[in-house]
């Protein structure tokens, strides 16, 4: 009767932040790879757009589709021990920062040998990037427990990481390229050393993998086991929907700053940060909110925050600077329980399926995979959409604003309605 509380007590703020903190380096290095590497390549090698967006587009691909597979090999650490877990950790730390640093600061060569170089060094960084995520992600989920300190688990990660993704931001303008470079070494060895000094995973027993009559003791863990499982089918398929109605507003964001707001080149950290800052600072109200509605059911009551300020957002013109940031700023809270939640459901529902403290790896790396994908078919559905219907940066045109404004702010509303409905009739009404 008293192992809930028990597990709770022993995940307090002190194990919070020293298992979290690696979640500050993997978002620091994520948002540079996405957003500063084809600039910085562009503008200073004078790579054309065309091949920048071939070769991110490969590298991404690969990285998306290594992840199931990368999975597994995490399982087969934590089948040895927590401290093997931990070396390999290590190895990935040493491999991200070593093919981030060859990737942004690359010797003069001719053009063909430059892009060989960047093709070989993403393959490195990113590769690494997904093994130390796939670990870190697994270790959280092997820690079990209740909904409430699952939830916990997975909010100090994300929070962690939302600190690195607000740092980065702001990093190299400030300091420069190569001062962020030693921030996030830095932060990456921290990251490493909080994380050995957390609580490791506790041994599973026979009765943990196996809680249920229709779990089979003999299942092999295999690439296909989750993809096998009822469960999270259906829970990865509200992910998707879910994540390509967040994935859609992040894609236009800066179309619809520019364009349909027409505001001031200043305002534009402003509605990022207020974004950032307000998923962070969210993230514990809506965990007070976890033991008395549920996980599945505080997850919903986000999307449909979403919905309203997307849809307040839709009637939004030039000059309404002020009122966008009031709804970067309640998105932005709302975000904090597509961080926070789905992964803690994601724990729950390897527990229920018998395959907690075997396969976790493989669970989160078809999760990582279906993350990845959101972020290439949001950009490969709207942006050919927009462009279908006769939008192009800089216009003026109403129709075509209004275009955007359909875009930006009504189909992630859809997407969102979809994502609550599917969660209802997929997994809540199934726990009714």
């Amino acid at each position: 009767m008293n192992a809930a509380p028990v597990q709770q007590a022993a995940f307090g703020w002190q194990q919070g932040w020293r298992y979290g903190l690696m979640g500050l380096p993997l978002a620091f290095v994520a948002l540079p790879l996405y957003v500063l590497l084809p600039h910085h390549y562009a503008r200073t090698f004078g790579v054309p757009l065309a091949t920048l967006g071939a070769l991110l587009l490969g590298a991404r691909l690969f990285d998306a589709f290594i992840d199931p597979v990368l999975g597994r090999w995490s399982d087969a650490l934590f089948a040895r021990s927590p401290d093997t877990v931990l070396r390999r950790a290590a190895a990935a730390a040493l491999a991200v920062a070593l093919g981030f640093a060859l990737l942004f600061f690359p010797p003069e060569m001719p053009m063909p040998a430059l892009l060989a170089w960047a093709t070989a060094s993403l393959a490195v960084t990113y590769g690494a990037y997904s093994a130390l995520s796939v670990l870190h992600q697994s270790w959280g989920a092997r820690l079990g427990g209740n909904e409430e300190k699952r939830s916990r688990v997975v909010a100090w990660r994300e929070a962690l990481g939302l600190a690195g993704v607000i740092l980065v931001s702001i990093s190299p303008s400030t300091l420069g390229l190569p001062a962020t470079t030693v921030l996030f070494f830095i932060a990456l060895v921290a990251g490493w050393l909080a994380w050995r000094a957390s609580v490791p995973p506790p041994a599973v027993r026979p009765a943990d993998r196996i809680p249920h009559a229709g779990a089979d003791k003999a299942t092999p863990v295999n690439l296909g086991l989750p993809l096998s499982r009822p469960g999270f089918r259906a829970l990865l398929a509200v992910f998707m929907v879910n994540g390509i109605a967040s994935a859609v507003p992040a894609t236009l964001l800066l179309f619809f700053v520019q364009d349909r707001l027409q505001a001031p080149a200043s305002w534009e950290p402003l509605f990022l940060g207020s974004y950032f800052v307000c998923a962070a600072l969210a993230i514990p109200l809506w965990l007070r909110l976890v033991p008395r509605l549920g996980l599945a059911q505080t997850w919903g009551v986000g999307m449909l925050v979403s919905v309203a300020v997307f849809v307040f957002a839709a009637g939004l013109g030039a000059g309404d600077n002020a009122a966008f940031l009031l709804v970067c700023a309640v998105s932005g809270a709302a975000l904090g329980t597509d961080l926070a939640l789905p992964a803690a459901l994601l724990a729950g529902t390897i527990f229920d399926n018998g395959d907690r403290g075997r396969s976790e790896g493989v669970y989160f790396g078809w999760w990582n995979f279906a993350t990845k994908l959101n972020l290439a078919l949001a950009a490969g559905l709207a942006l050919p959409a927009l462009d279908a219907l006769g939008y192009v940066p800089g216009t003026r045109d109403p129709v075509a604003l209004q275009t955007l404004s359909m875009a930006y702010c009504l189909l992630p509303c859809a997407l969102k309605v979809l994502a609550a409905g599917l969660l209802y009739y997929l997994i809540l009404r199934k726990t009714q």
